[in-house]
């Protein structure tokens, strides 16, 4: 029988089996390959090994019923994520994602994406409350979608 080492420092450990539910409501449809390979890469960023994901893609009306039950606020917006049962449960509108990627010349996909990216770093213990800690989460967003060769414009800009 082998003993278990220590990890070595540095090393960062290896990631669960991937975890994750989508559905799909939004206009125009996220690529599920992208959304999968986007998890993968937060969990790497920031050193975690995974947990169960689910996705909700949406309208604006959708989420502001969301918002609404939840925070008691009935407008729409970006990204809503849930720490729930061991896992992060994380609803995006895709209609804010369009209309934003729009106004700033990208693709609607890659604004998907960064709204899932920040949910699930709000999840994995990020905060954006603090001007030092906006700058880490920025920071963290940025190198993810570094890694999936996505562009966005620059979120605090």
């Amino acid at each position: 029988m082998t003993k278990p080492t220590a990890r070595k420092r540095g090393r960062r450990p290896a990631l669960l089996p991937l975890r994750l539910e989508v559905l799909d409501r939004g206009r125009p449809r996220t690529p599920p390959a992208l959304l999968r390979a986007a998890v993968r890469a937060t969990f790497a960023q920031v050193g975690h090994r995974g947990l169960p994901v689910s996705l909700l893609l949406t309208d604006d009306a959708g989420i502001a019923a969301l918002h609404a039950r939840h925070l008691d606020d009935p407008t729409p917006t970006d990204v809503m994520s849930f720490a729930i049962d061991d896992g992060a449960e994380i609803v995006v509108s895709v209609t804010t994602a369009a209309r934003v990627a729009r106004a700033r010349g990208h693709d609607c996909a890659a604004e998907v994406v960064l709204y899932v990216v920040h949910g699930l770093l709000h999840v994995l213990g990020h905060d954006d409350t603090t001007k030092p800690a906006r700058a880490r989460m920025r920071a963290a967003e940025r190198a993810v979608l570094q890694r999936l060769r996505l562009v966005v414009s620059p979120v605090d800009a």
